[in-house]
């Protein structure tokens, strides 16, 4: 039941600008992994990768709860959040990263894959180690010095 629920949540985007609300989010920031590949957002947007064996799995409820809990502080990151509960449909996530169960994977804007976790973990989590990547240290650099947005 809980499961079906968090597939209600409105699908959310990226922001036009840092001041926007959810409410304002327009492209998708949450994406199902058989329509997707990690290599479209290269250079563009952070994959968050989060894999189960079903929508049923606690800890991809969990972990989707999470993340819809502060879609504005993932997209100031330059999040894409990405799911694939299907095993079975073998996407091309799932062949490249190979999870087992419930996978949480952060990819970097290189490709890189940077953290692979076996739990959930919350937004201020997740954003602490995006902030800690030498893009993102980039990033906030070129931002305070009026440089435009990459």
């Amino acid at each position: 039941m809980l499961a079906a629920l968090l597939f209600a949540v409105p699908v959310m985007g990226q922001a036009q600008d840092n001041s926007a609300t959810t409410d304002d989010l327009s492209v998708d920031i949450i994406l199902s992994a058989e329509n997707v590949t990690l290599e479209e957002f290269l250079w563009i947007k952070r994959p968050i990768v989060v894999f189960a064996d079903s929508p049923a799995d606690p800890r991809y409820v969990q972990q989707m709860q999470y993340l819809t809990s502060d879609l504005n502080a993932l997209d100031l990151r330059d999040v894409v959040i990405i799911t694939d509960t299907n095993p079975a449909e073998g996407s091309a996530a799932r062949t490249a990263l190979r999870p087992r169960g419930f996978m949480l994977a952060i990819i970097d804007k290189d490709g890189g894959v940077k953290q692979r976790k076996p739990l959930p973990w919350s937004v201020r989590e997740i954003s602490r180690a995006i902030d800690k990547m030498p893009t993102r240290q980039q990033e906030i650099q070129d931002r305070s010095e009026g440089l435009p947005r990459g």
